[in-house]
């Protein structure tokens, strides 16, 4: 799925009225519609709704849901934020109809005593102050109410974007709506990806309200939504005449003294994303641990008892993934060093391998293309340089890509995977419960696994997270999410190859 930009979505609406054809009136009525069924799913004949409304299209959009919840007989209360002199054609006219309603409760805000006297205890508050047109942060009578709703702790459902959220730019000063839900129309919008935003978004929603299809297709866009159309495109299917030999001899470095558990998981994943073969280069230490925990894999030896000391022979290998658990010991780091000075193929670096990067920042230009790099913020943040907002993040992350020609998975909430044309794929699979030791190992294995077995290193990376992701969350059928482990996603990779082969 695309992430338009403001303007962008701003063409689809004039687009789709201008050729379907459709009033933007009824256009309206259409994402009022798909609002108002939503809202109905949470809220019950008691509810008390109190809609805060600004003065432009937003502003209509709940004026029309006041209206449709009024028809139904329940109780609502309007508030519109006298914020501006000008009002748009369609606020005038949602605001006429609502006015027509015989229930219809209208009330006009103009200053701060007056939002003041409004008691949101248990209400159930909607906020369609501001869409998505705003490129600055909020003043006046409009931030008064954005403080006074935030500061009622009430629940509030945002339509569009939470109020005062620029949707495609940092936001990290903005003064913004504390919503638990946002119900959006037609694309997600960037700033609902960033961590920190979450405070604001909650859990947000994506409502088709009809735009044009080919109008979407033809706008681009560096931003996406991975979904089920996505992962469709990039599925490879096994013949029955095939052979173990067909699909892959991947390679691990990973683990030390005390760290072998990484290295186990890493290659269990690695062996259940389908790669066709797979040896484990472990220290002496993890020989009889590898071979006894995991007999489908092979494994090597250093010379060293505790770290990893030597490279084996890398020509025979399809793909290569280094760093689960492996130390930062000197001889480790100049292995680490040899490995991305000789590989005649992508790598796969994460963990161990990414900190010794971050102390030796000019092997970036000796990364093999395409290598895959798995850090979590912290650790892209050691490679790159400290950041205030996941919004210039990503942006550091964008030309650290497109500088070295690699893949970056800047894991998180929703794990951006960035692309070396700067193109960026937001993950739309996961749960909490991959907030734990192991599962960055976990997603490295399934990684270098899907690489070995034939997939090319940008579907790989987009497919291993969101594969990643959905086993985590096959796996909450049987554990809470406070008791997740990165066994646990292991174990219902099968369940969730199979989830991927029914799309």
């Amino acid at each position: 799925m695309k992430i338009l930009t403001a303007e962008q979505i701003k063409g689809a609406d004039k687009y789709t009225i201008e050729h379907e054809p459709v009033s933007s009136h009824e256009l309206m009525e259409r994402a009022a519609r798909s609002c108002l069924f939503r809202i109905l799913r949470h809220s019950d004949d008691d509810t008390e709704f109190v809609i805060f409304c600004g003065k432009g299209n937003n502003g209509g959009d709940g004026l029309a849901i006041s209206r449709m919840l009024a028809e139904r007989g329940l109780k609502v209360q309007t508030y519109i934020i006298n914020h501006s002199a000008n009002e748009t054609h369609d606020f005038i006219e949602n605001l006429k109809l609502l006015k027509d309603q015989a229930k219809a409760k209208i009330d006009v805000i103009t200053n701060k005593e007056e939002l003041q006297s409004i008691d949101l205890n248990g209400k159930f508050v909607l906020d369609a102050l501001l869409g998505i047109g705003i490129n600055k942060k909020v003043e006046g009578i409009l931030e008064e109410t954005i403080l006074h709703i935030n500061n009622s702790k009430c629940k509030v459902t945002s339509i569009d974007v939470p109020s005062g959220m620029m949707p495609d730019a940092d936001n990290s000063k903005n003064t913004i709506i504390r919503a638990k839900r946002t119900l959006s129309f037609q694309t997600p919008k960037l700033a609902f990806f960033f961590a920190e935003n979450y405070a604001y978004t909650g859990n947000f929603e994506i409502l088709d309200i009809g735009l044009d299809v080919n109008f979407i297709a033809q706008q681009n866009t560096l931003h996406h939504f991975v979904d089920s159309d996505i992962i469709n495109g990039i599925l490879l299917y096994r013949t029955k005449n095939s052979h173990k030999g067909n699909y892959g001899h991947a390679l691990l470095i990973a683990g030390s003294y005390g760290k072998m558990g990484a290295a186990q998981l890493a290659a269990k994943a690695c062996l259940r994303s389908g790669s066709g073969l797979l040896t484990v280069h472990v220290p002496k230490c993890g020989y009889q641990i590898m071979q006894t925990a995991l007999p489908e894999a092979m494994v090597t030896c250093g010379t060293e008892e505790n770290f990893v000391d030597t490279l084996p022979d890398l020509d025979k290998y399809t793909s290569i993934g280094i760093g689960c658990g492996l130390g930062t010991d000197k001889q480790t780091q100049n292995i680490v060093k040899l490995l991305i000075q000789n590989s005649p193929k992508p790598l796969i670096l994460d963990a161990d391998a990414l900190n010794i990067l971050a102390e030796n920042k000019t092997w970036l230009s000796f990364l093999p293309k395409f290598s895959i790099l798995t850090p979590h913020p912290k650790e892209f943040d050691r490679i790159a340089g400290a950041h205030t907002s996941s919004y210039d993040r990503l942006d550091t992350a964008k030309q650290f890509a497109i500088k070295y020609s690699i893949i970056i998975i800047l894991k998180g909430m929703f794990t951006a995977t960035i692309m070396p044309d700067g193109d960026v794929f937001f993950n739309s699979t996961g749960n909490p419960g991959l907030a734990k030791g192991g599962s960055g190992d976990t997603l490295t294995g399934i990684i270098t696994g899907l690489l070995a077995r034939g997939y090319a290193p940008n579907y790989a990376a987009i497919l291993g997270v969101y594969l990643h992701g959905l086993a985590a969350d096959l796996a909450l059928k049987k554990n809470h999410v406070e008791s997740l482990l990165a066994s646990d996603v292991i174990d219902k990779l099968p369940k969730a190859f199979e989830k991927l082969y029914e799309l």
